[in-house]
């Protein structure tokens, strides 16, 4: 799922019920440590507010800090990993992002090209059209597309139908169709999976290959990313890995989420698995120009302003499968995050890709209050991580 409703660091964006995935109401206090660095700080800092588990790695022209806090599992009390398997979530869309801007880079298709053009009839039904929304509109989030989520989501709101629900599978064009069944809306600004998932459809129609093969063609394997997976419906986290903990309703318990949800982290828009280290190597590599060409990068980071009522801060934007946010030391970070059943994680890198960090939180909650205040912290702790 990735982000599929809730984006955060300094906003709170809860889509659908199910999706506000930030925190949990049930601290655990084992294996917390003492380090007195910042981050060490922030990590116990998010922890103490009730997340059962956190991680975070800092990279630096001065080295690498990792810190942790709580434990990843409830039963045995075993630390969180020092190197853990994560859920990326909608971070999976800025890898998808690239791959459409090689594509252009290429000549292979434009960002002002028609949906129509590549997957005709595809967008259609109910005011929906292919032949008035772009490429760039689906990159930006821009299209007006209904957000598929919104429909299926429903099916995972208690313990017992996550359990009975989370191995069905939809095709990418089944979940194109939930968002038909709906009019499109304003194409000012608003955060859809469709988006993505059409994405993905519209790479395998230009190459011929699956999203999953080109992105390990042309970001994967190019960099060296040996610890980043593309692992489609297969719905089990490599080990070592910290217990995902989704609490389905308020001061409810605490339920085992690690494994996903096939119908909302299979595809596109949010599926991919990583570790810290990856996410934090892919995003300076692309900050630093080592992804795409000149001309293509500034289109990514050419962005839309979010609108006001979307929890993001002031000065916020969207560019092309990448999220710019103000630092209070000036300036701004570029990042994706991603969230779903259990975990969130947000990767932040510098505007010069000098300084980069991955948090992730391995634990979701639909207590509103919770969530602003993990919001919070995170976004307190990106900052201060950032600014140096």
């Amino acid at each position: 799922m990735t982000n599929r409703a809730v984006r955060i660091a300094g906003r709170v964006v809860a889509v659908s019920l199910a999706l506000a995935l930030l925190g949990a109401v049930a601290p655990a206090t084992a294996n917390t440590t003492t380090n007195s660095t910042p981050l060490q700080h922030d990590v116990d800092r998010l922890h103490a507010l009730g997340v059962t588990g956190v991680f975070a790695r800092l990279d630096t022209g001065h080295g690498v800090e990792v810190a942790r806090s709580g434990v990843a599992d409830l039963d045995t009390r075993r630390p969180v990993p020092r190197d853990p398997y994560l859920r990326i979530g909608s971070t999976t869309k800025t890898y998808v992002a690239v791959v459409v801007l090689q594509l252009v880079a290429e000549g292979r298709l434009s960002l002002s090209d028609p949906v129509e053009r590549w997957l005709p009839g595809v967008v259609a039904g109910n005011g929906n059209d292919g032949r008035t929304v772009t490429v760039r509109q689906l990159l930006q989030h821009t299209s007006g597309l209904r957000n598929y989520t919104q429909d299926l989501v429903s099916n995972y709101v208690t313990p017992e139908t996550y359990r009975q629900e989370r191995w069905r599978t939809y095709t990418p064009g089944e979940l194109v169709a939930m968002a038909m069944s709906e009019p499109p809306s304003d194409t000012t600004w608003a955060y859809s999976n469709t988006n993505y998932v059409l994405a993905g459809m519209l790479i395998e129609a230009v190459t011929g290959h699956g999203w999953e093969r080109e992105v390990q063609d042309r970001i994967i394997r190019p960099l060296g990313l040996r610890h980043t997976r593309t692992p489609g419906t297969w719905p089990f986290l490599p080990a070592p890995h910290a217990t995902n903990y989704q609490q389905f309703t308020e001061g409810g318990p605490l339920v085992d989420t690690t494994i996903a949800v096939r119908g909302l982290d299979s595809g596109a828009d949010g599926s991919m698995v990583s570790k810290a280290g990856d996410l934090n190597a892919f995003f300076a590599a692309l900050i630093r120009g080592r992804l795409l060409p000149p001309a293509q990068l500034a289109q990514m980071r050419q962005m839309v302003a979010i609108p006001d009522g979307n929890g993001y801060p002031s000065g916020s934007g969207d560019g092309l499968g990448l999220f710019y946010r103000p630092l209070s030391c000036g300036g701004g970070y570029w990042g994706h995050g991603g969230n779903g059943f259990g975990y969130t994680i947000e990767p932040a890198v510098s505007d010069d890709g000098s300084r980069r960090i991955t948090v992730s939180l391995f634990t979701g909650t639909i207590d509103r209050d919770a969530i602003a205040a993990r919001a919070g912290a995170l976004n307190s702790l990106i900052d201060r991580a950032i600014c140096g």
